[in-house]
């Protein structure tokens, strides 16, 4: 999967409990919080993901050796390379020891390196945040941070360093090749660009992280009978070896949650959203914005999940006709969903009104 997106913490519940029988969302928050098998960070994009906490070192390693786009804050809320490395310093100093909020940590910042870092200067949602805050994501990436235990509603942060004891982000040769690899064995074959895209990073960059894995990876050429696409992609050349030999479960039913790695990271794009689905399941062309039915392995509609208490209301908008056979998949996917979720689910076949997520 390369990492679970839990920018909305039941998607990422629900993204591993469909690939892991016996999983709930109370065993993903005791890996969490109390296994610490996996760690709640900042991963590809800038996004909040949950990692396996043993990959951490690579992850960090990698993520910080990406070359950092443009920064899109205004010029007057824009940090220096010597202030970003201060602001860094500041909070893997102030989270040494604690798990402290947002509000906690930018206390602690502003005292470290001046008032500038405090001044509200970032444009978000509905206010203003501290100048400071636009590279919480980099501190992550560099080793300084990841989410601590809620307390209450409110987020915490600490440092790895607390429940890992020697951690330290691996060389970034050594990372940004590993995670190459990783992109290229769940999601290959792939392109330059995909993968670039995928991590918001420039096509230059990517080709050359495929160029540096060599006899690693091979050329293949893609297209299919059905969609009008025709283009060369890379993968591992050991992959070749376990190309699938029996044909796709016809029943195969998934409920795929917002962001979800299929979702985000397959390609090609027509071939994972066919015909209709490109219009009704991707938002301005980007993937994850919708909950998506999947029908042997494409998107074959929408879904919405409303909760109260354990009454989980579950809406499946098809874009086409279903088989009896994927419909009583489709029942199955919901009863799993309610396990995962604790709750109990109802199944509505109908039109999702609910838009998609920002």
């Amino acid at each position: 999967m390369c990492g679970a997106h839990a920018q909305v913490m039941s998607a990422a519940e629900l993204s591993l409990g469909i690939r892991l029988p016996e999983t709930t969302r109370a065993g993903v928050r005791d890996a969490l919080w109390a296994e610490r098998s996996l760690v709640k960070t900042f991963g590809p994009r800038g996004t909040v993901h949950l990692l396996p906490t043993h990959d951490l070192e690579l992850w960090t390693g990698a993520l910080s050796a990406i070359p950092a786009p443009g920064s899109p804050m205004p010029a007057q809320a824009q940090m220096t390379a010597d202030q970003t490395g201060a602001v860094v310093h500041a909070i893997d100093h102030a989270l040494s020891d604690a798990e402290l909020t947002v509000d906690e940590l930018t206390e602690a910042v502003v005292e470290a390196t001046g008032p500038w870092a405090g001044d509200l200067v970032m444009p978000a949602f509905q206010g203003m945040w501290p100048r400071w805050r636009q590279v919480i994501s980099t501190a992550a990436n560099r080793g300084a941070l990841v989410f601590g235990h809620p307390r209450g509603r409110q987020v915490t942060y600490t440092s790895p360093r607390r429940w890992l004891p020697g951690f330290s982000p691996m060389a970034g040769p050594q990372a940004t090749a590993g995670l190459t690899r990783r992109y290229l064995r769940a999601y290959g074959p792939a392109r330059p660009e995909d993968f670039a895209r995928w991590l918001n990073a420039s096509r230059t960059w990517a080709q050359a992280m495929f160029d540096a894995l060599g006899d690693e990876v091979e050329e293949v050429h893609v297209e299919h009978d059905d969609v009008d696409l025709s283009h060369m992609a890379w993968q591992l050349a050991a992959d070749a070896a376990d190309e699938p030999t029996e044909p796709v479960d016809p029943d195969a039913v998934r409920l795929l949650p917002y962001f979800d790695a299929y979702s985000v990271g397959c390609h090609p794009r027509p071939l994972v959203f066919p015909g209709k689905a490109a219009d009704r399941a991707l938002a301005r062309g980007q993937a994850g914005n919708y909950p998506v039915l999947l029908v042997e392995g494409t998107a074959a509609g929408v879904w919405h999940l409303r909760r109260q208490g354990r009454r989980l209301a579950v809406t499946v908008e098809p874009l086409g006709r279903l088989t009896r056979a994927h419909s009583s998949a489709l029942e199955q996917q919901v009863e799993r969903l309610g396990v995962i979720l604790e709750g109990s689910p109802t199944l509505t076949v109908g039109t999702v009104t609910v838009g998609p997520h920002a």
